[in-house]
């Protein structure tokens, strides 16, 4: 189903996404390509990294994928099983984003044992969901704040990348909408309607890469949607004017909310043209919602429209997204 900005202008739809604290905080990712020497060089390389959901690695005539997430620590003291489920998800969906099979997670704590067991638990838990061995890690007992990371590696034989978004592509939005938002977090998790399913839709994308129905992605993480998407188009100073009355949101949660959050299935798709019904249809069969917002341009800008409104959220020569070089 879609949702329509009823209850905030498009004004106050701007003013939330760029106060947006996991907006906010993807400036920081700029630090790497200041201590790596891409920021002064140019020298980026945006296939294997840094810029993408993963980095991806050539393996024996194939292609293989890693990526890692670290915890919010505050996250990991509050809800330690739910900070060891997050582990593993935000990396099966990077992977995802990425067009890669999930092959394998590598973990760490340092944790006292309840938290740490507590951890452990929320890691298997998602790992027996999303049919995702966890093949080894490291842990560390001790009383002091604790600190859970994975990382995940994925088959890629087919690589999604920023690198290969264009104007004139299909932007597509798709996410799965049945489940309830989180009333302590900005987090909408449908895996537990889900259930068995999630573990196939994650593995949805890489069969569109594999099919060139999709060329490019990006998971909606803690930037939310618009700011995921501003994260898309840096690389190649992409623009994009998006629909908001198109875009699929759950019944209940105001639209702004649902632009900020983080989804357990929520995913940015660059579609060739002619290629949109195709992409659709793939997601439709999984009972998935998907929708086209929009087309990229080479104008720089992100903007959000309604109806006949619309309303400028940057230009990406004016606003530092992440910080790394194009």
């Amino acid at each position: 189903m879609t949702s329509a900005p009823e209850t905030a202008s498009l004004a106050e739809i701007v003013d939330a996404v760029l106060s947006h604290p996991g907006l906010r905080a993807k400036a920081e990712i700029g630090l790497v390509a200041e201590a790596l020497g891409a920021e002064v060089t140019g020298d980026a390389d945006w296939l294997g990294g840094p810029g993408d959901d993963g980095a991806v690695v050539e393996a024996g005539g194939s292609r293989v994928v890693a990526c890692g997430e670290a915890i919010f620590p505050p996250f990991v003291a509050a809800d330690p099983h739910g900070a060891g489920f997050a582990a593993v998800l935000t990396n099966v969906n990077d992977l995802a984003a990425m067009g890669a099979e999930p092959l394998g997670i590598v973990d760490t704590v340092a944790a006292t044992e309840p938290v740490a067991r507590a951890v452990l638990a929320g890691m298997r838990e998602a790992a027996l969901l999303y049919r995702v061995p966890i093949i080894g890690g490291h842990l560390t007992l001790h009383d002091g704040p604790p600190a859970v990371s994975a990382f995940g590696v994925g088959h890629a034989p087919v690589p999604l990348s920023v690198t290969r978004a264009e104007p004139g592509q299909s932007l597509v939005v798709a996410a799965a909408l049945d489940g309830e938002m989180r009333a302590d977090f900005p987090f909408f998790p449908a895996f537990r309607n889900r259930g068995e399913r999630c573990a196939g839709d994650v593995r949805l994308l890489a069969d569109l890469a594999r099919a060139g129905t999709c060329v490019a992605a990006k998971d909606i993480s803690m930037a939310g949607l618009i700011g995921s998407l501003a994260m898309l188009l840096e690389c190649d100073g992409l623009g994009v004017l998006v629909d908001l009355d198109a875009v699929p949101a759950p019944a209940g949660v105001p639209l702004a909310r649902w632009l900020n959050c983080f989804p357990s299935f929520g995913f940015l798709l660059c579609v060739p043209r002619g290629r949109e019904d195709e992409c659709l249809a793939a997601f439709a069969q999984r009972d998935l919602a998907a929708a086209v917002v929009g087309v990229l341009d080479d104008t720089g800008e992100l903007a959000i429209g309604s109806g006949d409104e619309r309303a400028t959220v940057l230009r990406l020569d004016e606003f530092r997204v992440t910080g790394l070089p194009r």
